[in-house]
């Protein structure tokens, strides 16, 4: 028996790379996927996904549709037409280039935001009538490491981090009808996993500076890809899906590696009143109590690809 038998998941994006490893994780426990994926990364294809999980003795159906406003309801409509319900939605589609911010073009910054944010609340919000209808459901939205800034990647951490304030308003609104909803932050990188990953191991490792299970300890002195496979990303993904994570709504989740980390929700770390608001003289003598503790970190030496800014 597996853990989620009866249940059906859709995974978009789901053609290659970290999608391809939910989809595979979630037949093997015995969920019936609609493996999503429009095929334009090299070697995605959902219907080679879908023959995987088949000759694994899962069940599953492949869906092209494009995993934006245009096409969300198509893909829960082929949930429900292949299986006749939908229980969990794993927003994973990803789209977007690289840019410096003076670079960067309308579409390319329109396209990252379509994908990436627009496209995963469309998603929910074509499945949430019948997640909310049965009185049961999960979503999990995939934001990323490159919300905590990213250089060259601005349309992408926008959006991404976009998903984190999505992930908590639907965490609250549809948590009444018992459905949740969580997000993760995962890394990973193989074949079919986004280009930033790739391109940008450097950054990477300095984030691990500050995202390790030992904050501010030394990076290591190599980057292993082998060490990242999109399989170390599923477990936590699925595990979010299942009845043992009842409990869990709204929360965000870092995955790198052989490491699972919950992050903590934001609060104040310093606050400071004064009676009235305000003024620039008032904050100049407030300033040591206020920032004293702040170093900037965004120097030069930050971005180990850093370009020369145009003359």
């Amino acid at each position: 028996m597996g853990r989620l038998d009866g249940k059906v998941a859709i995974v978009t994006g789901s053609g290659g790379g970290i999608g391809r490893a939910h989809a595979l994780l979630f037949a093997e426990e015995g969920a019936s996927v609609v493996v999503n994926d429009i095929g334009l990364r090299t070697g995605a294809d959902a219907a080679s996904v879908v023959a995987e999980i088949t000759q694994a003795g899962g069940t599953a159906v492949a869906n092209t549709s494009s995993a934006t406003w245009d096409g969300a309801a198509d893909i829960v409509a082929a949930a429900l037409d292949a299986f006749g319900r939908v229980d969990i939605v794993i927003n994973n589609a990803t789209a977007g280039g690289m840019s410096d911010l003076w670079e960067f073009s309308e579409d390319n910054w329109d396209l990252n935001l379509d994908v990436n944010l627009k496209g995963y609340f469309a998603m929910i919000r074509a499945a949430a009538p019948h997640l909310c209808g049965q009185g049961s459901g999960a979503i999990v939205n995939t934001a990323s490491g490159s919300g905590f800034g990213h250089p060259s990647m601005v349309a992408y951490s926008s959006a991404k981090e976009g998903v984190i304030g999505l992930t908590r308003t639907t965490a609250k609104e549809l948590g009444r009808f018992g459905v949740r909803c969580n997000a993760i932050r995962p890394f990973a990188v193989g074949a079919g996993t986004s280009e930033y990953a790739v391109r940008t191991a450097k950054w990477a490792q300095l984030m691990a500076l500050t995202m390790g299970p030992t904050p501010g300890t030394a990076t290591p002195p190599t980057f292993d890809p082998a060490q990242f496979p999109p399989s170390k990303v599923s477990p936590m993904v699925v595990w979010l899906c299942t009845d043992a994570a009842s409990h869990v709504n709204g929360r965000t989740f870092h995955l790198h590696g052989d490491d699972v980390s919950l992050l903590s929700e934001p609060k104040p770390e310093v606050t400071v009143h004064q009676d009235g608001g305000w003024t620039l003289d008032g904050l100049d003598a407030a300033a040591a109590e206020l920032t004293g503790s702040l170093s900037n970190p965004y120097t030069l030496d930050a971005h180990p690809d850093q370009k020369v800014f145009p003359a």
